[in-house]
């Protein structure tokens, strides 16, 4: 028997000619429609009573006027998935639990399109003016308790949409407890607003109905290692070299430690548990947290610094400075990631 798609077995290189558009990838048959199907069961047992139409694309998104969302392509075989985290070291929605997770938000972006609620005067109060423009950097409150917390990087802070989308998404999760989990905080407003909304739209049309579908994969003609390279760049960011100081606290620059181990092969052995442990904690892409990390073995390399000290505590200890680091770039100088939009 044939293979349904020949490229799965293809190398990377050979994969990174192929354009989207060649791909003859479809939602039917992956492992996704099955988790489309639950989407709905929750949409039908909250009697939400739209479904938006679901199409693959190049990332997540939901279409300004659009009833509907995409799907990035690599969720949709392993194949890609694999391709994926080769080149990001994260796949954006791998698990069950994550896309359902990224579904639910942009649903709540379909349902806004659908019914135009940003028009409302109520949602305007609640949320904002869906007319405010999308910020190139935000600088979100980890402590505040006015938005939910769904999304990673504190997303709903970042717009009125997503604010609506994450709070949406939030109150639709099965088994959430909603109102328990927010009790006390001004996020639950929000949250009871959108339940009473949501009743009250149970049995309305929607206003918008179109069934288009926005850059939908069969017509991207983008090969894939031209769409790895543009995200690459829009993921980079070099850190600026502020944290010498730092680094020569943790390690030693002192000529008597200059038989120990070169800090900079402490860190490169242990890079990827402190990648993964510091995404954990900041919700950053590993893949940007590794260029950070790459830019930081340089200085360490340049500034001859040596391992004293018990090793397990060092790396501890370097993880807590890469998060500090990190979290004052995002939430000091800002940076907006958009993801799941």
């Amino acid at each position: 028997m044939p293979l349904r798609y020949p490229w799965s077995r293809y190398s990377d290189e050979k994969l990174m000619r192929m354009r989207l558009k060649d791909l003859g990838l479809t939602i039917e048959g992956t492992h996704l429609q099955p988790l489309i199907d639950k989407l709905h069961a929750e949409l039908v047992a909250r009697r939400v009573g739209i479904h938006p139409h679901i199409w693959l694309s190049s990332e997540w998104f939901s279409p300004e006027g659009v009833p509907g969302f995409a799907i990035p392509f690599y969720l949709a075989h392993k194949r890609l998935r694999r391709l994926e985290r080769s080149q990001f070291l994260d796949v954006e929605g791998a698990s069950n639990a994550d896309c359902l997770r990224i579904m639910r938000h942009e649903t709540g972006h379909a349902i806004q399109h659908a019914y135009q609620l940003h028009r409302r005067k109520r949602w305007q109060q609640v949320f904002g003016k869906s007319s405010t423009r999308y910020p190139e950097f935000y600088r979100p409150n980890p402590a505040s308790k006015r938005y939910v917390q769904h999304l990673r990087l504190w997303y709903a802070q970042s717009h009125p949409d997503e604010d609506f989308a994450e709070t949406f998404a939030e109150w639709l999760r099965p088994r959430s407890d909603w109102r328990k989990r927010y009790a006390g905080w001004p996020a639950l407003k929000k949250l009871e607003y959108v339940d009473d909304l949501m009743a009250d739209l149970a049995d309305r049309k929607p206003v918008v109905t179109v069934r288009k579908e926005v850059e939908p994969l069969h017509r991207l003609r983008l090969t894939l290692g031209d769409h790895y390279r543009e995200r690459r760049r829009k993921y980079t960011v070099i850190y600026p070299n502020i944290y010498d100081a730092d680094l020569k606290r943790l390690f030693s620059d002192q000529p008597h430690h200059r038989r120990r181990e070169a800090a900079s092969s402490f860190v490169r052995r242990h890079r990827g548990e402190v990648r993964r442990l510091v995404a954990r904690w900041t919700g950053e892409y590993q893949y940007t947290l590794d260029t950070v990390l790459g830019n930081i073995i340089g200085r360490l390399s340049h500034l001859q610094l040596r391992v004293v000290g018990s090793e397990r505590q060092l790396v501890t200890d370097f993880a807590v400075l890469l998060t500090v680091k990190t979290m004052h770039f995002l939430y000091e100088q800002g940076r907006r990631d958009w993801i799941a939009l």
